[in-house]
């Protein structure tokens, strides 16, 4: 069963940053980057393959060939079944606590 894939506010503005700092170098890598980012959020929509994450409640899926990191939960739907809520897009090489956010 397929699930809804949901973007929180914090995780499109965490990937927007991304492409912008890509590109402020190479604009087309940046470009890259964030679909390859996106693509991988989006597809957990099929199946939310990921590690259990450092934030409680969340996981963690690494983004295939690129130094980044998708959080997610899991989250009941109101009708049934369950949507994949992305909650940041991470630098892999960020100093990151146990439950909490990198800052």
């Amino acid at each position: 069963m397929k699930r809804q894939v949901l973007w929180s506010r914090g995780a499109l503005d965490d990937l927007k940053q991304i492409a912008d700092y890509i590109a402020e170098q190479n604009p087309v890598a940046g470009l890259r980057i964030g679909a390859m980012i996106r693509s991988a959020g989006d597809s957990l929509g099929e199946i939310p393959t990921g590690r259990r994450g450092r934030v409680t409640g969340t996981y963690e899926k690494v983004v295939h060939g690129i130094p980044y990191i998708i959080a997610y939960r899991l989250e009941p739907l109101p009708e049934d079944g369950e949507a994949v809520v992305i909650l940041r897009a991470i630098h892999g090489a960020r100093d990151w606590r146990t439950d909490a956010w990198p800052e």
